[in-house]
């Protein structure tokens, strides 16, 4: 483990000598190059992260926006049941016969079509 640590230490204090070895005529990127490359940086990182989870936020927003009473769900924890009250922040969910719990509507994770949980 220690022979580990001495091979990496040894390792980061030739990365910069490397660096700096190189032909002082031979040039890296321009600032034009390395404003590029930052720009295109920034575009992988919107269509890949950004812009993916903005999305999931959206619809999951209006999936708490719209539910009512009488909606089958399943919460994250993946409880399965229908919605019999709904106010701001809870809705009240029947999991089975007489059995009701309160559950946070952040908590919902999908709504379900009508009748499948007689189907289960």
């Amino acid at each position: 483990m220690k022979s580990m640590k001495l091979l990496v230490a040894a390792l980061m204090a030739m990365v910069p000598a490397v660096a700096m070895a190189q032909d002082p005529a031979a040039q890296g990127m321009g600032v034009m190059g390395q404003v590029i490359f930052f720009a295109g940086f920034i575009l992988i990182f919107y269509f890949l992260i950004w812009r993916p989870q903005s999305k999931r936020a959206k619809e999951h927003k209006a999936l708490m926006s719209g539910l009512n009473k009488g909606d089958e769900v399943v919460t994250s924890g993946g409880v399965a049941g229908k919605i019999t009250k709904v106010t701001d922040d809870f809705i009240v969910v029947e999991i089975a016969d007489n059995v009701e719990i309160k559950v946070q509507k952040v908590a919902v994770a999908a709504a379900l079509p009508k009748g499948t949980l007689k189907d289960i």
